[in-house]
C-alpha cells in the first residue's frame, strides 16, 4: 500500500519549495510533448485528408480551426480557473477544499462538453458561411464540424481532467494518455480515409474516438488517486462556492480566448479572400506554427501552476523568480522552433502537399508569423503570472485592447488599403509587441503589492482584480 502511495505521489511536483529552475523543467517537458502529441492529431488529420483527398478537403478541414476554437475556449478558459483554484487549495493544503474543487472541474466539463456538442451541429453553417468559406469547401467543412463536435465531452473531460493533475504537478500522466490515444488516432485516419474513403468525416471519426480513450484514461487516473485528488463519480456535484471563484479567473480568460479567436476568424476570412490555393498553404504553415506555439503555450501552463501554488503557500519571493525563469525558457523555445520551423519550412509543408503553389504561400506566413514568434511566448508568459496571482480580468482587457481590438482595427484599416499577404500577417508580431510591453507592466505595478505583503503574516491578496 505504501509503495502504490509512494508511486502515486513520484508524479507530483512540490512547486513552492527547492530548486526553481530544475522543476520548471520537468513539469514543462511533459507538457511540450503532450501539446506536441495533439498537435500530432491534427497534422495527421491534415496530412492525411490532404494526401489522399485533395487540396479542396485540405482546405475543408483548416478553414473550421479557427472557428472551433471560438466556440470552445470559453469552456477551456474555464479549465484555467480550475487549475488555478486546485493549485491554490494544494499549495495551502487545503485538501477538503481541494477535493471538492476536482468534482466540481469534472462535473462542468460533462456538463460543457455535452452544449458544445449543439452549439457545434447547429451553428456550424451559418458560421462558416459568415465566415465567407468559399463554395467549393463549404459542404465540406460543415460536415468536418458536425462529426467533430459530437467528441466535445470526451475532449472537455480531457482538458479540465488534465488541468486538475497540473495543479499537483502531474504532466507526466496526461502525456502517457495523449501518446496512447495518438498512436490509435493515426491508425484510424489511415483506415478511414484510404481503406474506408471517408475522406474529411474519416479524420473527424478518428479523433474523436482518440479523444474518447483519452478522456477515459484521465477519469480512471483521477479514480484511483489517493487523497483529495481522488474522483468519487457518485459525488461529481458542481459546488457554487468553487464553481464561482472557478468562473472569476476562467471566463475572463476563457473570453480572452474566445475574442482572440474572433480576430481569428477575420484573420481567417481575409485569407479565404485570396482563394483555396492561399488557404491550404496558411492551413499547412499555422499548422506548422502550431508546434511552436504549443511548446511556448506550456510554459504559460507552468508559470501559471508554480505561481498558484507558491501564492496559496504564502511563498511570494519565489514569484518573481518564477516568472523570470519563464520568460528565458520561453524566450529560447520561440526563437529557436520559431525561425527553426521557417529554414525548415519547405520540406516541412512538403508533407502536408505536393503543391509548389501551396509550399510557396505556406512560406510566406512562416516568414512574417513563425520567426517572431517568441514575442507571443513572452506576451502569456506575463498572462500566465497575473492569472496564477489571481488577476484574471486584467490580463484579458489588456490582451483584447492589445492584440484583438488592434487587429480587427488593422484589417478594417491598413489592410483594407493594401489587400496583401504581406499587410495581414504583419499584424501579429505588432500586436504580440504591444500587448507582451503593457502585460509587463502591469506585472510590475501588481508585483508591489506582494512585497508589501512579505512581511505582514496573515495578510492575503485579493482572489481576482
Amino acid at each position: 500500500m505504501i509503495k502504490s502511495l509512494n508511486r502515486k505521489r513520484s508524479y507530483e511536483i512540490n512547486m513552492c519549495e527547492g530548486p526553481i529552475f530544475k522543476k520548471i523543467i520537468i513539469f514543462a517537458l511533459p507538457l511540450v510533448c503532450s501539446g506536441i502529441l495533439q498537435l500530432l492529431f491534427n497534422a495527421a488529420d491534415i496530412i492525411v485528408v490532404g494526401r489522399f483527398s485533395g487540396n479542396h478537403a485540405l482546405a475543408a478541414v483548416g478553414s473550421t480551426s479557427s472557428l472551433i476554437n471560438l466556440l470552445i475556449n470559453l469552456f477551456i478558459g474555464i479549465s484555467v480557473g480550475a487549475n488555478v483554484l486546485a493549485s491554490r487549495y494544494y499549495g495551502a493544503r487545503d485538501y477538503d477544499n481541494m477535493t471538492d474543487s476536482v468534482h466540481t472541474a469534472i462535473a462542468m466539463a460533462f456538463v460543457s462538453g455535452f452544449l458544445m456538442v449543439f452549439i457545434g451541429i447547429f451553428a456550424a453553417k451559418p458560421m462558416l458561411e459568415l465566415m465567407g468559406t468559399p463554395d467549393n469547401v463549404i459542404d465540406l467543412s460543415v460536415l468536418y464540424m458536425r462529426i467533430y463536435f459530437i467528441g466535445m465531452p470526451s475532449f472537455m473531460v480531457y482538458n479540465f481532467g488534465a488541468a486538475i493533475l497540473r495543479s499537483v504537478g502531474d504532466t507526466k500522466r496526461p502525456l502517457y494518455f495523449l501518446l496512447v490515444s495518438g498512436i490509435i488516432n493515426v491508425i484510424f485516419n489511415l483506415f478511414f480515409v484510404i481503406v474506408c474513403h471517408l475522406g474529411v468525416a474519416g479524420v473527424a471519426l478518428a479523433t474523436i474516438l482518440s479523444e474518447t480513450i483519452s478522456a477515459g484514461l484521465i477519469l480512471l487516473s483521477l479514480h484511483k488517486s489517493e487523497g483529495a485528488l481522488r474522483l468519487h463519480f457518485k459525488q461529481l456535484k458542481i459546488h457554487k462556492d468553487k464553481l464561482l471563484p472557478m468562473l472569476k479567473i476562467g471566463l475572463p480568460a476563457g473570453l480572452q480566448g474566445t475574442i482572440f479567436s474572433i480576430s481569428n476568424v477575420l484573420i481567417q476570412s481575409s485569407v479565404n479572400s485570396f482563394g483555396d490555393i492561399v488557404m491550404a498553404g496558411n492551413t499547412a504553415a499555422s499548422n506548422i506554427e502550431g508546434f511552436v506555439y504549443t511548446a511556448m503555450n506550456a510554459v504559460y501552463q507552468t508559470a501559471l501552476s508554480f505561481t498558484s501554488q507558491n501564492l496559496g503557500a504564502k511563498k511570494y519571493e519565489r514569484i518573481d523568480k518564477i516568472l523570470l525563469q519563464c520568460l528565458l525558457i520561453v524566450t529560447l523555445i520561440g526563437l529557436v522552433m520559431g525561425v527553426g520551423a521557417y529554414l525548415l519550412g519547405t520540406p516541412l509543408l512538403s508533407l502536408y502537399t505536393d503543391s509548389k503553389e501551396v509550399i510557396e504561400y505556406g512560406l510566406i506566413r512562416l516568414s512574417y508569423i513563425s520567426v517572431p514568434y517568441f514575442l507571443c511566448g513572452i506576451m502569456d508568459v506575463f498572462v500566465g503570472s497575473l492569472r496564477g496571482l489571481g488577476y484574471s480580468m486584467m490580463p484579458m482587457l489588456v490582451s483584447l485592447s492589445g492584440a484583438c481590438v488592434f487587429r480587427v482595427i488593422w484589417i478594417f484599416t491598413a489592410f483594407a488599403a493594401s489587400h496583401t499577404l504581406f499587410t495581414l500577417y504583419i499584424s501579429y508580431p505588432i500586436s504580440w509587441f504591444l500587448t507582451a510591453l503593457i502585460h509587463g507592466i502591469c506585472y510590475l505595478t501588481v508585483r508591489k503589492k506582494f512585497i508589501a505583503l512579505k512581511n505582514i503574516p496573515g495578510e492575503e491578496p485579493a482572489s481576482v482584480a
